[in-house]
């Protein structure tokens, strides 16, 4: 009998210390990531919110998902999974999040140095009859367009322009309009006062236009459609035109390119640009990386749309949470294919898994697994310094 009780005492005590040596490494891995937020947010935010937002994205790279439930059982504070739960829904529904604070250090992590290719473009997707809109800007680099800043509004359909100089306006008072080289943008973003906007403040641009569009010769006044000035390129071929034409009333220059759509069949990419004609074709293909990142927030990574949240701000303060991740992931995925294992190329030419996947999972390897070895230390990624 002496000796069972003892035996039991000896196992509780073990497992104590298990517990104890588990949860120091748990805590370490979240102290990691809280000191290297502290120094970007550690003079704008107190120290429980930097935390929270360090467990919030520990635990959205591990269950990859933004339901609440699911991401509270991710996270590594030794607290139960209701209380987690309750944190996270206090959070997102009571405390004010400063994008700005996002933005800059989203700013701050890209290794390059500006002027950056900035893209414009929009998100859209519904949950039961609520419809979730979102403008974008993302500034292209690496083969990814990382959101810098993004707006919500509340229906469905295209931006209105005022929208789009708002978000630009935007970043150019965080960044300054020396940081930006040029705008690519899709067929969304043609408005009349759109172009003047753009034109007035002297942003380069090359945003794609409606193969019915109608441009006026400035010499002569004559109107046409614009591909009647490219009804001689053969497929894969491409030119821009030397001089000026007036496109919804804006004088810009045009260049084209015949490709094949989605449907194989072949159509003309018509590019208007504030200057450099030469390189639109080239440059405008920047704007792809923009669908990138959505299909990796969305569908192929943190799966956004799965949000049940319908209220716009807090939208906002999740997008902002998914964001980090995101950029995280991404820096993590450059580094390892470039220093440490290529990713595989298949036939196709294209890459077996895409650079945020391959972060994405190192990072939740990391995590996840107490024993796991590296000497690659993750948490630097997310360090401005």
């Amino acid at each position: 009998m002496v000796k069972t009780l003892k035996f039991c005492i000896f196992i509780a005590d073990y497992q104590s210390v298990i517990m104890k040596t588990m949860n120091s490494k748990v805590s370490y891995k979240s102290s990691e990531l809280t000191s290297v937020l502290i120094d970007h947010f550690g003079k704008s935010l107190n120290l429980a919110r930097i935390k929270f937002i360090g467990l919030f994205i520990c635990a959205l790279c591990k269950v990859q998902v933004v339901c609440f439930e699911k991401l509270a059982s991710g996270f590594e504070n030794g607290c139960s999974g209701d209380s987690s739960l309750r944190r996270i829904q206090r959070f997102i529904a009571q405390y004010r999040l400063d994008k700005d604070l996002i933005a800059r250090l989203i700013f701050a992590l890209l290794p390059h140095e500006p002027p950056y290719s900035i893209a414009i473009d929009r998100t859209n997707w519904k949950f039961g009859q609520t419809n979730i809109n979102i403008l974008v800007l993302a500034i292209v680099y690496k083969g990814v367009a990382f959101p810098v800043l993004f707006k919500l509004m509340p229906k469905r359909g295209n931006s209105h322009t005022a929208e789009r100089i708002q978000i630009m306006n935007h970043f150019i008072r965080l960044f300054g309009k020396e940081s930006i080289q040029c705008l690519v943008a899709d067929r969304e973003f043609v408005g009349e006062h759109w172009i003047n906007y753009l034109n007035f403040n002297g942003i380069e641009y090359h945003i794609r236009i409606r193969d019915n569009f109608w441009v006026t010769n400035p010499r002569t006044g004559k109107q046409f459609k614009a591909t009647w000035l490219f009804c001689d390129l053969k497929l894969n071929e491409s030119k821009y035109l030397h001089s000026i034409y007036y496109v919804n009333n804006q004088l810009c220059y045009l260049s084209a390119s015949k490709i094949k759509n989605k449907e194989g069949k072949p159509e003309f990419q018509i590019i208007i640009s504030y200057c450099k004609p030469e390189i639109a074709q080239t440059t405008y293909k920047d704007r792809w990386q923009i669908e990138t990142a959505f299909r990796a927030m969305k569908t192929s990574g943190f799966n956004l749309e799965d949000t049940h949240l319908t209220d716009i701000e807090r939208i906002e303060k999740l997008v902002a949470l998914v964001t980090i991740a995101f950029c995280w992931a991404y820096l993590v995925g450059i580094y390892l294919h470039e220093q440490v294992k290529p990713i595989r190329i298949l036939n196709n030419g294209r890459m077996a898994k895409s650079l945020f996947k391959y972060g994405l999972t190192f990072i939740a390897s990391v995590l996840l697994n107490a024993g796991f070895q590296s000497n690659i230390d993750i948490y630097k990624f997310l360090s401005c310094t």
